[in-house]
């Protein structure tokens, strides 16, 4: 079968041979411009994203916004729920690949995460509470013709491969810069 799962199996093998023989294929630069809109609402931009020194356009608006309850207006997920949609979404794009590499069709596939946060941190009531989370809790709900041995390789692969894992699973560095403009 060449195409599993919607993915293009010989194309993703290409990918994963061209990569392999010349890594600067593989360099891919994201940029999201957040710019706010008003009381806690925000607006994202997607920017054109480099792969292998190309560039390719991307023109995307995600929309963030807390619940009336934290002083919103409710018009959109708030920053933590998109946080948690966008570690979902990258760590199943790394289910339905790694399945369609291993020639297993899903039926089903589902993850959801939750986390608890204390807003004494976030609000600075109590610095011995931290802003942010202690763990963040995950299912994946899974189906298809894969045997359990497959499913378990595949979520083995995951938890190894994700970036977006790895990204809140590991420190990962970040370098700030404030520009104040008059």
């Amino acid at each position: 079968m060449s195409i599993v799962n919607g993915i293009d199996v010989p194309a993703l093998r290409e990918t994963i041979s061209a990569i392999a023989a010349d890594p600067a294929k593989g360099l891919v630069s994201f940029n999201v411009l957040t710019s706010w809109a008003g009381q806690t609402r925000s607006e994202s931009r997607v920017k054109p994203l480099h792969l292998g020194g190309t560039a390719y356009d991307r023109d995307f608006v995600i929309a963030a916004d807390e619940p009336a309850q934290l002083l919103g207006k409710n018009s959109a997920p708030n920053p933590q729920e998109l946080l948690m949609a966008a570690l979902n979404a990258c760590m199943l794009v790394g289910y339905v690949t790694a399945a369609a590499a291993a020639n297993v069709t899903l039926t089903k596939l589902e993850i959801e995460t939750t986390g608890e946060l204390d807003l004494r941190g976030f609000l600075n009531i109590d610095p011995r509470v931290k802003p942010g989370y202690d763990a963040l809790y995950y299912i994946v709900r899974i189906s298809g013709d894969g045997t359990l041995e497959q499913f378990e390789a595949i979520h083995q692969s995951v938890i190894r491969l994700s970036p977006n894992r790895f990204n809140i699973a590991m420190p990962v560095r970040l370098e700030a810069k404030l520009v104040v403009e008059s």
